[in-house]
């Protein structure tokens, strides 16, 4: 059985590799023409844009893993019902369940390699790729974070808690330094509109720093001007899909402690959880094709099925978690039913085969 967890191993890890591979190979080139029209913002080049789309490399590998283990799968597996290999093996006595097994066990491997990229290599390398470019576009330093955005203008250094999608920023902080490097004011805002060329602050409080202590201002609305537009922060605001496991546990936290709306990040959390389940359920679905309708198809049909089905599963799972959101369905659910219903249609497809 060694012999055969091996040789089924290589097919599916080789095959499943290679689909990666071109897969990886094809966003990044769409990702490379998406960023060429941003040519010549600020110092934004084509030494940088390499730089960028290089660095999203290991955040794309993750994202599409579970299609690539299923074409992968596919087509390997396939090559070998082509060739009558899986039939001698069950002519051997082998059942499908224990090729499943095998299938499965090499599949383990692959999500470990998966998961790691997606929890230590991928988040670091979005966010240095996202800083990047921003600097670059834009001439200013700045920051992002699981915790909110940094940015530097003058002797002004400003924190935003949250970006939300309309543009409205909220939890802003300004602080000021003087020509000594020390703190002379802090500025607090609960929440800021750009409007007319400028930042209008609003239910905050101004403090002044002196030699002899402080002084406190409540305000009410104010204007600020700076050179931190909508258009910077559109490239450095904070996405769920590229934080760690870990950074969106603790921003989920963060989130609720502070009476905010943690649906988003939950239902994020939820999806990196149950990612591995995902992609052993990919691997599963491969199983029931080839030894059904697709054991004597060519590589063309084999190629069409994975990718149809790929897709099928990526748009199931995004209605799933808007259809969650919208209607306040609990997170875990609408994170796990894309993989459930999926894992009903290989098992009905098993049983046919059987």
């Amino acid at each position: 059985m060694r012999i055969l967890d091996r040789y089924l191993g290589r097919a599916v890890i080789g095959g499943a590799l290679m689909a990666l591979l071109v897969l990886v190979a094809i966003d990044t080139f769409f990702a490379f023409l998406n960023e060429v029209q941003d040519i010549g913002r600020g110092s934004y080049g084509l030494p940088d844009i390499l730089v960028y789309v290089m660095l999203g490399v290991p955040q794309r590998m993750h994202t599409l893993f579970p299609m690539a283990a299923l074409l992968g799968s596919l087509m390997a597996l396939g090559g070998l019902a082509a060739h009558s290999e899986l039939i001698a093996i069950r002519a051997a006595g082998i059942s499908i369940g224990r090729i499943i097994f095998s299938v499965l066990k090499a599949g383990l491997l692959l999500l470990v390699f998966a998961a790691a990229v997606g929890e230590w290599v991928a988040p670091p390398a979005q966010q240095l790729a996202q800083n990047y470019r921003a600097e670059a576009q834009t001439g200013r330093v700045t920051f992002r974070s699981a915790y909110g955005v940094w940015a530097r203008d003058g002797r002004h250094f400003i924190r935003i808690g949250e970006i939300l999608p309309d543009g409205v920023l909220r939890r802003v902080e300004i602080h000021e330094l003087g020509e000594d490097g020390r703190l002379v004011s802090l500025l607090r805002a609960k929440e800021a509109r750009y409007r007319n060329g400028a930042w209008e602050l609003a239910n905050g409080v101004f403090v002044r720093l002196t030699a002899d202590g402080f002084s406190l201002e409540p305000v009410g609305h104010r204007t600020w001007r700076s050179v931190l537009s909508p258009e910077l922060l559109n490239v450095v605001v904070i996405k769920p899909e590229e934080l760690s496991g870990r950074d969106l546990w603790r921003y989920v936290r963060y989130l609720e402690d502070n009476g905010l709306d943690a649906a988003r990040y939950r239902l994020t959390l939820w999806r990196r959880v149950l990612a591995p389940f995902a992609g052993m359920v990919m691997l599963f679905l491969s199983i029931p094709f080839v030894f059904g309708s697709l054991r004597v198809a060519g590589a063309g049909q084999r190629l069409l099925l994975g990718i149809l089905v790929g897709l099928g599963f990526y748009l199931a799972d995004q209605v799933a978690g808007n259809l969650g959101q919208v209607y306040g369905l609990p997170p875990l659910a609408a994170a796990a039913a894309p993989s459930l219903a999926f894992l009903a249609i290989g098992l009905w497809a098993m049983r046919r085969v059987r």
